[in-house]
């Protein structure tokens, strides 16, 4: 069992920053692979980055070349740093564990909002 909180959401103006973070706990994070994804209000839940066990990442087109992921496994924590925020990064962004596509857990979500 993996329980994950994710923190660091808000109100940032379009153009501005914020780095999300999801503290794991209760098994063996290095081995989940750990991920981030967001659901706008009326649109199905999407992935927007993914960092295996090992440290390869992938992101979603819209995203890249502005957003980081990271973790530090000491830390049992993943990050998402998010540069460059558009209007319509806005959603609730929800970190993911996955073991291999057997097991898998969700964090509660934290609300990330960009407007002016």
């Amino acid at each position: 069992q993996v329980q994950l909180v994710e923190s660091g959401g808000g109100l940032v103006q379009p153009g501005g920053s914020l780095r999300l973070s999801c503290a794991a706990s209760g098994s063996i994070f290095s081995i989940y692979a750990m991920g981030w994804y967001r659901q706008a209000p009326g649109k199905q839940r999407e992935l927007v980055a993914t960092i295996a066990s090992g440290g390869t990442t992938n992101y979603a087109g819209s995203v890249q070349g502005r957003f980081t992921i990271s973790r530090d496994n000491a830390k049992n924590t993943v990050y998402l740093q998010m540069n460059s925020l558009k209007p319509e990064d806005t959603a609730v962004y929800y970190c993911n564990a996955d073991l291999l596509g057997k097991l898998n857990y969700w964090g509660q979500g934290t609300q990330v909002t960009v407007s002016s």
